[in-house]
């Protein structure tokens, strides 16, 4: 094949116009604490910090490069592409420490996976002359350090490192196809094949332990996990529970095995050194197993609950149980009898009402009987990477299940179906094909999977049919082929070729499609693959996935809306020309080198396939070949720019005369991938088909930290659109903010100076607004300094919050903060923009509502009417997730799976926003009690307040009501104020002696009477619910979480810093003193005191002091009490006549500001359009939907497979 230079010129070096910069790549957990560091790496000037960062840590080779190299001759290569291997003689004259280390520059990198393709496709004879093969070698090479296209992660890892450096190691039961013999080899080396492949598609057979079952599928995993690879698999072979086996007796079933390999699968990929590795199951809606397969993940999530919720409860009905055990002053054993310890018959009787077994109660007091002074009460949360989730199976892997037609036609009709035997095909049971598909709909709202793949629409698709049916996918769902084979991904960047006018660079995209579908085709040459049956059939049909990323950019570039008929449009036409030219470009070679083996017994069908694409780029509506779908075509009318259109079309004409002449190299050549690593590398601002999901991005610097900025592709749109510079900027500082408190009409320099702040000062504060999340981040002890902050009045109390509210102490009122902030910070969304016609927002809608106040988001059916436009001219299927809000219901998934299924997509997942247990969402209170409408019609009412408090607490209080325990008549308890909102409050509690909770008072300094008798009737009621038994907990997940005024910041409470109402806060202190709620706290209690108890026998004695203080007071614990200390005595925990003294643990400053609390963070990374969970390799909250996967922005950590 001849190519020509676009990008290079001969004979000078592709790097030569391209600036390289020395830089460190560092990536922190949000403690501060380093993950990985490198220092004086080189990379493209170009680049931004996050990309350097990924190459760095993801891509480097870090170990065994030689310092020294020396080139191997080969007779039928030239010379400047002779494979390399250390210099042993060099090397002994270096340190031992020396002789070998990291890759330290980008180009390493570009040239040793550029010069492997170029070297093996010489080799395969791919180019016409060696001119031919220098060109493809530095034109590659510069593709990749201008971030046009990227290979997936797998090529990064393995690529190049036996031909560049000669690093190699012993095989690891790897087989490939000799391009030269056609023999079936097993590999002798790690590395002279790479594993270039990211997506496997394995078969699993109905065996237990030979090749090709169901354990040796393990062990096929493992070795694809360990060099960064995803694999999916169709489980449907496997027979049902209960069916018979050849040998006597019943199958344990389908869901048992499956249990065993998420299992595996987990080990495996924690174990892993690259990242990690990602898994697809995928079941036939026949199998007998079906229904207990889509619920598997629902199951699962309520074991999850159960264990969090169980765990929680234990902790708390068990720890009184202990308590009176230890804590009692009885002779003998009578402290551990129920009959004569009272205070333990009370704990034991509390535990048996929440139903904890009468053994784990009594194990509690056997315990304190053999001299344990101290027990744990482990407790888990919801966190996806937590315990609770590890105990749990099915979390390693994305769920499919396969529907046909049949089936979908049957739902419509309301027929029934057939759940069939793997060993017999006889019908097992009948099922209601309604209630069947009701299940997968109310199991995709439940916990989002399973997700949908349609097997009629698959395999209408099918270019090799007559080698048997497409029957599972890659773990991201793009890949769908033959069982047993593999396809390498690569993605190019459609934001490299938009040009300066507008339009689109389609000769440069053309060169860049047919150079990369010649190095997809040479890794195939290349490789290994894991079995033996992997290498015989990827050599038989070669498939690849050459796609895009960055599509969402693009259009809000060129001003097109996500869900427009023209950004749809534009997205058809981009789709058709990239497979079309790639298919060209396959015939093309196989007119060189020959058509891949499989192709002959196919060509009938393949031809029918491309025809059937080329109708749909002529836009044609009828006339389509044997397709059950009828697919969405191209609309031509509203592509942007009709050269598109007429150079897709060419391609496929192209396509069809060349493969009708020569048939084609490749069985499949197109996919669009989530491109999760590599969009980050390419520093795309959207990945895959994916719009964006925020309009502010937060941009890492060099030297640590992050900026804030507009999406690049609003200015752009903006202009494109007629908005003249000044209203750019305008709408900008809209979004992004001032950055600066001058020219602020409520908080400013003056008003500052007023309040006592000095112009260095207000200077100081200046400087920490540019990148500020909030303004009143930078008002505090670390920016001011403590000598200013007493100035201002500030205690050393106030200091040590960590949440104080400086401005608000300055006078400045909650509303005023807010448009400060929104003046200096932004609003991190264009709703509302000045001068910004509201016509002109849908351009700018995103995945997700951006910033503070923005309510606009694309609808699912936009991400589904996206994905039908690319379809039709995509070789495989398309990654992506279909975003739902959280107020989705279960008919609305079903919904989503219909249209997408009538629209001609292959697959589909769904994510509704609070599906997972891991992102809560607040639900309303008391809904589950009021079925009658009781509480509803009491508080709608001209009842008054106390009477309408009555019958709320009546009405939580009767499922569980019993006879009233009274308080003593001289309690224990506390009280505590503070100022929420604004205004002042009170709250005073009430104690049994056992340190339960029995009463509380609510007091407000607040105009007008009603609003301040209702918190009074409505503690009475409280109170009341207390004493007839209704679980503290009941109140606290009731009422926490509510929103109304006053509402804001807190001040004068150690723990809780905000609240979304008064009975918010309320509720949060009294679930962070009674029962040990630190979640609900923003600052942790055991931050704030340090424990003076030392040694079991100490704090067994402190223990009494509960006698007399307040057990909400202390927080549940004496670590906030400091041990008077008797020299004749030591250490005693009360004397009579003695002063309990409180110890007062005063922080000192730092040069650093303290960890933010995790609510706090999630938060702030929902707001910024993240998912709200920590990354499970860097801990930052920055991960991102990507496909049906999940992106960490920080550390480019992904689920997937690219």
């Amino acid at each position: 094949m001849k190519f020509e230079r676009r990008y290079t010129q001969a004979g000078r070096d592709p790097y030569a116009s391209i600036e390289f910069r020395k830089t460190t790549s560092e990536i922190r957990n949000p403690d501060g604490s380093i993950v990985f560091q490198l220092k004086d790496i080189e990379v493209p000037a170009s680049w931004s910090q996050v990309a350097g960062d990924i190459i760095a840590q993801k891509y480097f080779r870090k170990a065994g490069v030689p310092a020294k190299l020396v080139k191997i001759e080969e007779n039928a290569t030239p010379s400047w592409l002779w494979r390399s291997k250390s210099d042993e003689k060099a090397l002994e004259k270096l340190s031992e420490d020396d002789r070998y280390g990291s890759e330290m520059s980008a180009k390493q990198v570009f040239d040793r996976l550029a010069g492997t393709w170029t070297y093996w496709g010489w080799k395969g004879g791919y180019f016409t002359s060696e001119e031919d093969a220098q060109t493809y070698f530095d034109e590659m090479r510069y593709m990749l350090a201008t971030q046009r296209v990227a290979p997936n992660s797998p090529q990064w890892f393995n690529t190049g490192l036996h031909w560049a450096y000669g690093i190699d190691g012993p095989g690891q039961g790897h087989h490939y196809v000799d391009f030269e013999t056609g023999k079936l080899t097993k590999s002798k080396s790690a590395y002279e094949h790479p594993q270039p492949h990211a997506c496997f598609i394995q078969s699993v057979s109905d065996d237990l332990v030979n090749e090709g079952g169901i354990m040796d599928l393990w062990t096929r995993e493992a070795r694809l996990f360990k060099y960064g690879s995803g694999t999916g698999s169709n489980f449907s072979d496997l027979r049902g529970e209960s069916e018979p086996l050849s040998g006597g007796g019943r199958s344990s079933g389908l869901m048992s095995f499956l249990r065993i390999g998420d299992r595996a699968a987990g080990a495996i990929k924690s174990g892993g050194t690259t990242r990690r590795a990602a898994k697809m199951v995928v079941v036939d809606i026949d199998h007998p197993d079906i229904e207990a397969f889509i619920d598997w993940k629902v199951i699962e999530e309520e074991k999850v609950a159960a264990l969090v919720t169980g765990s929680r409860i234990m902790a708390e009905k068990l720890k009184p149980v202990f308590h009176a055990c230890i804590n009692c002053e009885a002779d003998g054993d009578d402290c551990f009898d129920l009959k004569k310890n009272p205070r333990l018959k009370q704990a034991a009787r509390d535990a048996r009402k929440s139903l904890i077994p009468e053994a784990y109660i009594m194990r509690i007091v056997e315990l304190a009987r053999q001299g344990f002074r101290d027990i744990e009460f482990r407790t888990y949360n919801t966190d996806w990477d937590s315990e609770a989730y590890g105990t749990v199976s099915g979390q390693n892997s994305n769920n499919s299940i396969r529907v046909t037609d049949e089936f979908l036609h049957a739902v419509e009709e309301g027929g029934s179906w057939a759940l069939r035997g793997r060993t017999n095909d006889k019908v097992v049971k009948e099922v209601d094909a309604r209630k069947l598909w009701d299940q997968v709909g109310r199991a995709a709202w439940a916990c989002a999977d399973p997700g949908i793949q349609f097997h009629t629409t698959i395999n209408d698709w099918h270019t090799c049919p007559n080698d048997g049916q497409i029957r599972a996918s890659n773990p991201c769902s793009e890949y769908m082929f033959l069982d047993d084979t593999a396809c390498n991904l690569a993605s190019v960047n459609l934001d490299k070729y938009l040009q300066t006018d507008g339009a689109f660079d389609v000769e440069g995209f053309n060169h860049t499609v047919r150079l990369w579908t010649l190095a997809l085709e040479i890794s195939v040459l290349m490789a290994q693959f894991p079995s033996k049956q992997i290498a015989k059939r990827s050599y038989e049909f070669r498939t690849l996935g050459l796609g895009y990323a960055n599509l969402g950019g693009l259009l809000m570039q060129s001003a097109l809306g996500y869900d427009s008929d023209e950004g749809r449009a534009y997205c058809g036409a981009i789709t058709a020309l990239l497979t079309g030219v790639s298919y060209a470009t396959s015939a093309e070679i196989a007119s060189e080198v020959g058509a891949f083996p499989g192709y002959e017994r196919n060509s009938e069908h393949m031809l029918r396939v491309i025809r059937n694409h080329r109708r749909a780029a002529y836009g044609e509506t009828s006339g389509y070949e044997h397709l059950n779908t009828k697919p969405v075509a191209l609309d031509l009318a509203n592509v942007p720019h009709q050269s598109l259109v007429k150079a897709a079309q060419k391609a496929w004409d192209k396509a069809l005369e060349l493969g009708e002449q020569h048939g084609y190299r490749n069985a499949q050549v197109s996919v669009v991938a989530p491109t999760g690593t590599i969009g980050l590398v390419m520093d795309c601002d959207t990945t895959g088909i994916e719009p964006d999901f925020a309009l502010v991005k937060f941009k890492k610097l060099a030297g640590g930290g992050y900026f804030k900025i507009i999406n690049r592709s609003v200015p752009m749109a903006l202009r494109k659109l007629g908005y003249g510079e000044n209203a750019i900027a305008s709408i900008e500082r809209y979004a992004v903010g001032h950055g600066t408190l001058e020219g602020c009409h409520v908080i400013n320099h003056g008003q500052l100076m007023e309040r006592g702040l000095s112009k260095e000062t207000i200077d100081k504060v200046e400087g920490g607004l540019k990148g500020a999340f909030d303004i009143r981040f930078v008002f505090n002890r670390w920016t001011l300094g403590d000598d200013v902050m007493k100035q201002l009045g500030v205690s050393d109390a106030q200091m040590d919050d960590h949440k104080f509210d400086l401005l608000s102490h300055l006078g400045f009122s909650k509303q005023d903060i807010e448009e400060a902030n929104a003046y200096v910070c932004g609003t991190m969304t264009l709703e509302g923009a000045p001068g910004l016609d509201e016509a002109h927002l849908p351009i700018f809608d995103c995945a997700n509502p951006c910033g503070r106040i923005g309510k606009r988001f694309l609808n699912a059916d936009s991400h589904i009417d996206m994905m039908a436009a690319a379809q039709s001219f995509i070789s495989g299927a398309i990654s992506k997730t279909i975003n739902m809000p959280a107020s989705a219901t279960a008919e609305e998934c079903k919904q989503a799976y219909l249209r997408s299924w009538r629209k001609g997509i292959k697959a589909n997942a769904l994510y509704r926003d609070g599906s997972k247990l891991s992102q809560p969402l607040s639900s309303q209170v008391l809904a589950e009690l009021d079925e009658d409408g009781e509480i509803e019609e009491a508080v709608t009412s001209n009842k008054p307040a106390a009477e309408k408090a009555m019958i709320v607490a009546e009405k939580m209080v009767e499922a569980v009501r019993h006879q009233r325990e009274k308080l003593p008549h001289r309690r224990k308890g506390y009280t505590q104020k503070a100022v929420v909102g604004g205004h002042k409050v009170y709250l005073r509690t009430g104690e049994y002696e056992s340190g339960q909770l029995g009463e509380i008072f609510i007091d407000m300094h607040k105009e007008g009477a009603a609003f301040r008798s209702l918190m009074n009737n409505f503690a009475i009621s409280v109170s009341l619910g207390l004493q007839y038994g209704v679980p503290l907990e009941e109140f606290v997940d009731a009422f926490t979480f509510t929103r109304f005024e006053p509402a804001g910041m807190v001040q004068g409470n150690e723990t809780i810093k905000n609240a979304t109402s008064i009975l918010d806060y309320v509720f949060r202190e009294l679930a962070v003193s009674y029962l040990s709620r630190n979640d609900l706290a923003h600052v942790d209690p055991s931050t704030i005191y340090s424990d003076g108890l030392e040694g079991g026998q100490a704090k067994a004695d402190a223990m009494a002091m509960t006698k007399h203080i307040s057990k909400g007071f202390t927080r549940n614990s004496l670590t906030s009490l400091k041990v008077v200390e008797f020299a004749s005595q030591g250490a005693t925990a009360l004397k009579t006549g003695e002063v309990v003294q409180e110890e007062l643990q005063v922080g000192q400053a730092e040069d650093m500001q303290p960890e933010e609390d995790k609510a706090a963070m999630i938060a702030k990374a929902r707001m910024q359009g993240y998912e709200g969970d920590s990354c499970h390799e860097c801990g930052n909250f920055t991960l991102v939907r990507n496909g049906t996967c999940l992106k960490c922005d920080t550390c480019g950590s992904t689920s997937g497979c690219s």
